[in-house]
């Protein structure tokens, strides 16, 4: 059966990823894509990450998709949560190098070089994505004191500063809250180099009852809703 996408006399097979700005957190970072909103033909999708050092694609989930992360220039580190083996996997990239996101499971990026810029693609044209930020801030604090024994007052004064969706953290004003000035925001020591550039180390979490299945309703990225 031919797509009839593919028989539209206004078929379009090219498009511009940098035309569309889903989310800017300040002037160096900043994400754009190229999606089926703007490309029907599309059959997967990409978003454009430009981030500098210390910047953190914060901790989220897709409902829909697996991602693949190319690093195409600078370095970073991304870290996703297996569910089976209850640990977590971090990869740092370099120039050329890819890691995967397997669909429903947590990850996060962080850039360790200014000027970093990865695509990450999708296996549809339309992901949707959960905010750990959106998570914290809107599960009530009795049923955290319920789930896990902690105390409600704790969890609100220490959720309290996450007033909206977070992209691309820290939030601009936050440098340096609560850290000494010689405490850098990353820990590169925890991500020692190697002969070629890459690793794969694997550290234990605690055990928990952690289940692949997420909740199914979109996520919000940037400036609206993407419909899965």
């Amino acid at each position: 059966m031919i797509d009839p996408i593919l028989q539209s006399p206004d078929l379009k097979l090219s498009g511009d990823s940098n035309d569309t700005v889903a989310y800017k957190r300040d002037s160096m970072n900043y994400i754009t894509q190229l999606f089926g909103e703007q490309l029907p033909a599309i059959r997967n999708g990409f978003f454009n990450v430009h981030l500098n050092k210390n910047i953190i694609v914060q901790p989220h989930w897709h409902t829909n998709v697996t991602e693949m992360v190319i690093l195409l220039h600078g370095e970073a580190v991304t870290t996703v949560f297996n569910p089976f083996t209850q640990k977590l996997m971090a990869y740092r990239l370099k120039p050329g190098q890819a890691s995967i996101f397997p669909k429903g499971w947590f990850h996060w990026i962080v850039a360790l070089a200014d000027h970093t810029h990865l695509l990450t693609i999708f296996d549809e044209p339309t992901p949707d994505i959960v905010y750990g930020s959106d998570f914290l801030r809107f599960l009530p604090e009795h049923i955290v004191h319920l789930a896990y024994c902690v105390n409600e007052a704790d969890y609100a004064k220490a959720v309290a500063p996450i007033q909206e969706s977070v992209i691309l953290g820290p939030p601009p004003g936050c440098e340096g809250k609560g850290k000494t000035a010689a405490e850098p925001a990353v820990n590169h020591a925890a991500f020692p180099n190697t002969a070629n550039g890459w690793q794969q180390p694997i550290w234990s979490t605690p055990q928990a009852n952690w289940q692949q299945r997420t909740p199914e309703f979109p996520g919000q990225l940037g400036f609206g809703w993407f419909n899965g």
